[in-house]
């Protein structure tokens, strides 16, 4: 193998090693804004999850319809831990019968303690046709005063723009999400335009 090729190889080998080995390796993912106007429920997000500097995948789908398909789950963070939580989520809707509140405090009271769950770096927004919540692994369980959250590296951008088009314009909740991640998606590098939204 000619020298110059090795060297090369050799580089590759090492920035892939540090990658994998120093770098960061939180996954990020994200962008998702839950929007409550006109009587109508919209969350969105966008596919983009990269590990460092790089883009492993465009279409990932990080919202989900539960328990009867009656209640929305975004997720912003480490996949693997948002699918731990999902499905930990999953279980005390139905041990609360789909109660979302009850489900969310639980949930949100399990996580802070429990040594296992601790550990899972991720962010949640959950909604129903009445209620929408932020969970965090702190404890947190919180409601928008304005029928608007948003999460994620992108989310404070997808929150602006949401709440400048929710007052200033007649749009719907499905329109100002899809218009608030595609601003987004052109400010945060970790936040791309395909986008997945589900609605109540």
């Amino acid at each position: 193998m000619p020298p110059m090729r090795a060297g090369l190889l050799y580089i590759a080998a090492a920035v892939v090693y540090d990658i994998f080995t120093k770098g960061p390796k939180m996954i990020r993912a994200t962008t998702i804004i839950c929007v409550r106007h006109k009587g109508r429920l919209a969350m969105a997000g966008d596919g983009q999850v990269s590990m460092g500097q790089t883009i492993l995948k465009q279409t990932a789908r990080k919202i989900r319809r539960l328990h009867k398909e009656k209640i929305l789950a975004g997720f912003a963070g480490a996949t693997s831990d948002a699918m731990a939580l999902f499905s930990r989520f999953e279980n005390k809707l139905e041990e609360y019968r789909g109660n979302l509140s009850r489900a969310a405090i639980e949930l949100a009271k399990d996580w802070r303690l429990d040594k296992a769950l601790r550990q899972l770096e991720a962010l949640l927004v959950v909604a129903d046709k009445e209620t929408t919540f932020l969970i965090s692994g702190t404890g947190d369980v919180v409601e928008p005063d304005d029928g608007i959250i948003a999460i994620g590296s992108g989310g404070p951008y997808a929150l602006a723009a949401a709440r400048a088009l929710m007052a200033h314009s007649d749009l719907s909740a499905r329109e100002i999400a899809l218009e608030a991640l595609r601003i987004s998606a052109g400010i945060c590098v970790y936040t791309n335009d395909q986008i997945v939204i589900e609605e109540l």
